[in-house]
């Protein structure tokens, strides 16, 4: 019996993002091919909730380029298609969204899914959005100035702010988002994507790895993967991948299932540090 060996990019956008490099999903497709990936998940980000731009307090252009519009939906399955058509015999396409997981907006993720989950075979569900002190919406990944804009106390109280991410992460995954709820949690310290610009800790205190091992055996829990984004290991500020040596021990330990992803909006960014997955593997 052959057995075949998988090699799984588990996190990529396509041109349709609004904040990509506008690289097609095809030469992204024949990059990874050319890497010898065996599956390759197309994971756009789903376009945000009704009623976020009341709530959002940041910078315009975080939610003017966050993620697809409603009615880029269907363009995209039909864009995945189109690929998965023409490279059918030397790669297998997962289709799936980002999903954002915001305080709120749970029962429109939900419908949401509902809507469009059967389509899909991959999804994400991830925090890239946080309330403030003052009750509106900010990005935690969109800029070091809009992030101050949200979190005033952050460079005074940066564990209040690890404590306060990691808090919403866990109730992302304990929150029932239905049938088609996302299987794998996105970049669990995103929280961490500005660290050098802001000389945030290296480590985390007691309250924090006791959240960190909660959110871990939820997941295990649950069936429910990790990505092990490597993003993180090429942002100016950050320079460490999501989520970290510690963490991605840890889950080993506790038999979590971390999947491979480069969160690749371009071409150059497709396989990105595998190498690194493979030493946790």
């Amino acid at each position: 019996m052959v057995v075949i060996k998988l090699k799984i990019e588990g996190h990529s956008h396509t041109e349709l993002c609004p904040h990509g490099s506008g690289d097609s999903l095809e030469d992204m497709v024949k990059k990874a091919i050319q890497m010898g990936f065996t599956d390759y998940c197309v994971t756009e980000h789903a376009p945000l909730p009704h009623g976020f731009v009341a709530k959002f307090g940041g910078v315009e252009d975080d939610w003017q380029t966050a993620s697809l519009a409603y009615e880029q939906v269907e363009s995209y399955f039909n864009l995945v298609d189109q690929v998965q058509a023409k490279y059918q015999d030397q790669i297998k396409l997962h289709v799936g969204f980002e999903v954002d997981y915001v305080e709120g907006f749970e029962a429109e993720i939900r419908q949401f899914l509902d809507t469009y989950g059967p389509r899909t075979d991959q999804n994400i569900l991830s925090v890239h959005y946080l309330r403030g002190a003052d009750g509106l919406i900010y990005g935690v990944d969109y800029s070091p100035e809009e992030l101050k804009m949200g979190f005033t106390n952050l460079e005074d109280q940066p564990h209040a702010f690890y404590q306060r991410y990691l808090r919403v992460i866990k109730q992302a995954i304990s929150t029932d988002l239905g049938d088609y709820q996302p299987q794998r949690l996105g970049h669990l310290t995103l929280m961490r994507k500005y660290q050098d610009y802001f000389a945030l800790p290296q480590d985390y205190n007691e309250q924090e790895w006791r959240l960190i091992k909660n959110i871990l055996i939820l997941l295990k829990d649950q069936g429910r993967q990790l990505d092990f984004n490597l993003a993180g290991m090429y942002k100016e500020y950050c320079n460490d991948f999501y989520p970290g040596a510690r963490i991605a021990k840890l889950a080993k330990e506790l038999g979590v299932s971390m999947v491979y992803g480069s969160d690749a909006h371009s071409i150059k960014e497709v396989g990105h540090g595998y190498h690194l997955y493979e030493a946790f593997k």
